[in-house]
Formats: C-alpha cells, sequence, structure tokens
C-alpha cells in the first residue's frame, strides 16, 4: 500500500485494514466489544493526562451522573472489568484521547486497537501481535531482543545493573542540561537513551523489544526467569512504537500500589494525581483472569501501510481541522 496520496485512497486502506484485523481475530475466538469513551475512573499513568468533562456537561438529572467524567485514554480499564466478569478473550478497536498531545505521531483523539486473550503469555501476545503486523503490512517476523540486551549492543552497558553517574554521562552526550537535570530518575534517562540513542539506530527494521525494566513495568507483571524485568514488550516498526504488551499483572493490591506511585510520579512532574480506579480493584479482587494484552496505534499501522509520516494524514480530520 505504500505510495498512496489521496484521502479517499487512505480512507480505502484505513477500511481495509480493519476488516483484516477483524477477520484475524473474530477467527481466533475473540469477540469485538464497544467499551465506552466515558467512565468516572480512568487508569492513572504518570504520563498520560486524560481530559476531563463536568458531570453537569452530561445533562442528566441531580445524582445521576458522577462530578466528573473521564475520555479513556484506553479501553483498559472497562475490557479487564469485563474479564474479570467472564468474558473470554475480548478485542476493541475504537477512539481514544489523551490531553496536549499534537505531533506529526500524536493526535488528542485517536484509535487503538486493545485485545486481552485469556490464558496467554508474553510469548502468545509477542506472536498475535507479529501475525497481525504481517497480514496487514506484508512484513516478515520481527526479531526479538532483550532490552538490557538491546542496551548491551548499542551503547555496551546494562541499563538495569550500571550506576547513575555512568547513566548521567551517557545522556550528557544527548543534552548536558536534561542530565544534570534528572540525574536521580534511571528511568528518565533510559527513555531519553532509548528515544535518542537507540531508536535511530531501529530505522528500517521490525523488532520486538521485551522483558522492559521493572521499574516500567507498568501493568505488566514480573517475568519469572528475570525477576529484575517485567512481561512486557513493545513492536518497533522502523523506529515508530506500534504496539506496547503485557503478560497482565492480576494482584489487585500490586495494581493499587502501582496506581499509587504513578501518582508520586505525577506530583514530581507537576501532574495533577488521579484517584485509583476503584471499580477496577473491586474486578481484580474477583479475579482476573490469567492473560496477556496489547495495545496497538491503529492509525500508526495504517501510517506505516500507506508510507506517510503524518498521522494528520490518516485521520477522517485532525484535532485543527475536527
Amino acid at each position: 500500500m505504500s505510495g498512496i496520496t489521496s484521502k479517499r485512497q487512505r480512507l480505502v486502506a484505513r477500511a481495509d485494514i480493519a476488516r483484516i484485523v477483524r477477520a484475524q481475530l473474530d477467527a481466533s475466538g475473540f469477540i469485538e466489544v464497544h467499551p465506552p469513551c466515558l467512565s468516572s475512573e480512568c487508569i492513572v499513568d504518570a504520563h498520560i493526562d486524560p481530559i476531563i468533562v463536568p458531570g453537569v456537561a452530561i445533562g442528566l438529572p441531580s445524582g445521576v451522573a458522577a462530578d466528573r467524567y473521564y475520555l479513556q485514554s484506553s479501553p483498559e480499564l472497562a475490557m479487564k472489568r469485563l474479564l474479570a466478569e467472564g468474558s473470554g478473550s475480548i478485542y476493541s478497536l475504537g477512539p481514544v484521547f489523551r490531553g496536549g498531545e499534537r505531533s506529526p505521531r500524536h493526535n488528542p483523539e485517536f484509535t487503538m486497537l486493545e485485545w486481552y486473550e485469556v490464558d496467554a503469555d508474553l510469548d502468545g501476545a509477542i506472536a498475535r501481535t507479529a501475525t497481525i503486523v504481517e497480514q496487514t503490512l506484508g512484513r516478515g517476523r520481527p526479531s526479538e531482543v532483550r532490552y538490557r540486551d538491546l542496551f548491551r549492543q548499542s551503547l555496551g552497558f546494562d541499563p538495569i545493573g550500571c550506576d547513575l553517574h555512568s547513566l548521567v554521562t551517557e545522556v550528557a552526550r544527548v543534552d548536558e542540561a536534561l542530565a544534570g537535570s534528572m540525574a536521580n530518575d534511571r528511568d528518565a534517562m533510559l527513555d531519553v537513551l532509548m528515544t535518542e540513542r537507540i531508536e535511530p539506530l531501529l530505522a528500517g527494521s521490525l523488532v520486538v523489544v521485551r522483558n522492559y525494566p521493572v521499574t516500567q513495568a507498568a501493568l505488566a507483571r514480573v517475568a519469572e526467569d528475570d525477576p529484575q524485568t517485567a512481561e512486557r514488550f513493545e513492536l518497533m516498526v522502523d523506529g515508530l512504537e506500534l504496539a506496547n504488551g503485557y503478560g497482565e499483572l492480576l494482584d489487585a493490591d500490586e495494581f493499587a500500589l502501582r496506581m499509587t506511585q504513578s501518582n508520586r510520579h505525577r506530583l514530581r512532574m507537576r501532574r495533577v494525581p488521579l484517584e485509583t480506579p476503584a471499580q477496577l480493584v473491586e474486578a481484580m479482587r474477583n479475579g482476573l483472569p490469567r492473560c496477556a494484552g496489547v495495545a496497538m496505534g491503529f492509525d500508526r499501522l495504517v501510517m506505516l501501510a500507506t508510507g506517510t509520516s503524518e498521522v494528520g494524514d490518516v485521520l477522517t480530520f485532525p484535532i485543527e481541522s475536527a
């Protein structure tokens, strides 16, 4: 599909890719679900600001609407509640929202493909992601590399075991002032090095980076074969992050703790803290089945398929003309 230039051609390509994705997941026994865009709770992420809608704006009688609603940055919250209710393997292809994000790769409203496969592990999640990419982009299977091995191969050190001073020195090669401002934040420095030093080396490649440091676990469980890492992967296509997947965390208490940690990080970055989603905690206490989940940027998938570097090219209308 590369070289597509007209808007109509891109609309057709987008529809074709959606059909391929749905057919693959439907044939594998998944159920398509349609989680609400508006919810009274949201997942706490240190780096994502949800868009808030005041309850009075909903126009419902007093006592019916919550004080505020969040436009969901991912369907994860509702989908995990469905999993806990016994839905089985499910997927969603629909709109999600993130405040303050507009760039060639970002728009405040975008489309996410997200799926959860019951009884799957990280390897299974990677395999299914690779199949979807192979069917939609017509490319071969991705190579796989562990996060710490990628740093060793690219920069010559172990990102988990090295001392902070060495990381500061490496980041200073990118931006000396930035290195000084984050000298005590290992993960922030690793993110800079991944973005500025390593991702450019991945241009032209299809690679799964797996087993991120446990401090970057998000909502992934700890890896049994390397407890310093988590069952988390990212798929990079030509240096573009396309998908993020986990062997999902099942422990409700650990989930609540990670929400608290994310809020502490938000406060350090002068972001407003958010309430832990109580409905999801309750659902997890009732029993979330062992599963693996993957979130894929559908617009980015279409970008790659149509050969454009601007997300606005594959949207119906980007935010400035919506």
